[in-house]
């Protein structure tokens, strides 16, 4: 007797949201269905949306949609943790952000969400080798959407871009999980030096709009930059700094500062 053979579906929950988000959206604005239809629904999974929605917003005449689109089919075939990462950002916004109602939204409109997963392509390319490519990809990202990320910068996964404007983050820039960045901030260096030069940001890091943080330091886990602060030394785990420059005033307030987003010195957060 011939064996059957049974295919189980993979369970992806964000994908399922999605999709029903997506049909409650062209039901209550009929006018958004192409674009709806085109970037969710006529696609089979989360990876296929997210390579053609990266490919509408990338291409241009140097290089068309379709290359691209093939450039992240190609990379999420290889690397499962691409998407995987995905997912957990596209959470990570819609848990920290007030203006985020949907798991649709940062996967159509938010450039915080696409600019992150444009450069998640680019490194996948500057470690297979592909420098060109991967520059393309990092120059499109800054024409676009105002954020200067080398395609050498490593990044975690759970990051949260808040309004995603005038960002710069260095070619040897590390990020790790779950932070969160507000709008002009800058992950530099201090000179001309090469080799390793820029700031390693912990897990759990909340950095507020207009922080400069310049060098090869070190930002500790949980810790708080304050708005407008430049930071020049390293920040200790678990605690605030500010100032120009900046200064520890305090203890982070409480164990998570990049979920709680409580950006007010001298307070604590019910959040933990």
């Amino acid at each position: 007797m011939a064996k059957t053979k049974v295919q189980i579906s993979k369970i992806d929950p964000v994908w399922t949201r999605i999709v029903s988000e997506a049909q409650a959206a062209v039901g209550d604005e009929p006018l958004l269905g192409g674009m709806v239809h085109a970037c969710i629904l006529h696609h089979e999974g989360f990876e296929d949306a997210l390579a053609y929605r990266l490919a509408q917003k990338l291409a241009s005449p140097e290089m068309s949609e379709q290359l691209i689109r093939e450039i992240a089919d190609e990379a999420y075939a290889d690397d499962d943790s691409l998407a995987d990462a995905a997912r957990a950002d596209l959470a990570a916004v819609y848990d920290r952000d007030p203006a985020c109602h949907a798991y649709i939204q940062p996967l159509l409109y938010f450039k915080g969400f696409q600019a992150v997963q444009a450069h998640r392509v680019s490194h996948w390319l500057w470690k297979r080798g592909r420098r060109d490519l991967a520059y393309f990809i990092q120059m499109r990202v800054s024409e676009l959407f105002s954020i200067d990320i080398h395609p050498n910068c490593r990044i975690g996964k759970g990051i949260f871009l808040d309004h995603a404007h005038s960002l710069v983050f260095g070619e040897t820039a590390v990020i790790g999980d779950n932070v969160s960045i507000l709008h002009d901030v800058t992950l530099g260096g201090t000179g001309k030096e090469e080799e390793d030069r820029h700031p390693k940001i912990g897990d759990g890091v909340l950095i507020g709009a207009g922080a400069k943080v310049l060098g090869n330091i070190q930002i500790g886990h949980c810790s708080r930059i304050a708005a407008g602060s430049v930071v020049l030394n390293e920040v200790p785990p678990c605690t605030t700094v500010a100032g120009v420059p900046a200064k520890v005033v305090g203890e982070a307030g409480c164990s998570q500062p990049s979920v709680s987003m409580n950006q007010l010195i001298g307070t604590r957060s019910t959040d933990s």
